[in-house]
């Protein structure tokens, strides 16, 4: 009695182990996170070694080899560059860029107001149950919000701008977060 138990345990704890293993339209396998996570990598060190683009005003998001440019850049030609530099990386299978082109200059005064409007968005989104605010990137530039990342459901991408709009300060929200795919 006692071996087939443990043989049942056994069998149930690998069950288990495999189906951990296993991907879903929204979750990835410990290898596709290995394999987005270094192809992130490879694309912000790409970033930063080409001279036409200022890799610290981009953020990179990869799910199952679509990246994701995502923050305000400088000028339309710095927006080009990065989808050049970021196609060329092999690997990635398609970039959808979502970098807004802004050339004004600020005050720290208008950083600082567009880093708390930022602050308070996250808040916002981890209060709120339907958003896992740890996929969203918040990108916050004279009052407009740009939300980036993958999310699970289209119910989760707009809630996750409803929310966005209502905090105090936002002047407009750009949700480019896409639903994952397989």
């Amino acid at each position: 009695m006692k071996k087939s138990f443990a043989k049942i345990a056994i069998l149930a704890i690998a069950a288990a182990s495999l189906a951990a293993c296993t991907a879903t339209r929204t979750q990835k396998t410990a290898g596709e996170q290995l394999d987005d996570s270094v192809l992130t990598g490879k694309v912000k060190a790409a970033l930063i070694a080409d001279p036409n683009t200022k890799a610290r005003q981009i953020d990179v998001e990869t799910f199952r080899g679509t990246v994701q440019l995502n923050g305000y850049v400088d000028s339309a030609d710095a927006k080009a560059a990065a989808t050049r530099v970021a196609n060329s990386v092999e690997g990635v299978k398609r970039v959808d860029n979502n970098l807004s082109v802004q050339e004004s200059s600020r005050t720290a005064g208008e950083v600082v107001d567009d880093s708390m409007i930022t602050a308070k968005v996250k808040a916002a989104l981890i209060a709120d149950p339907t958003v896992k605010a740890h996929e969203v990137n918040i990108e916050t530039r004279d009052g407009v919000v740009q939300l980036s990342g993958f999310v699970d459901t289209s119910e989760a991408k707009n809630v996750a701008g409803d929310v966005a709009r209502r905090v105090s300060g936002v002047k407009d929200v750009n949700n480019d977060l896409q639903v994952k795919q397989r």
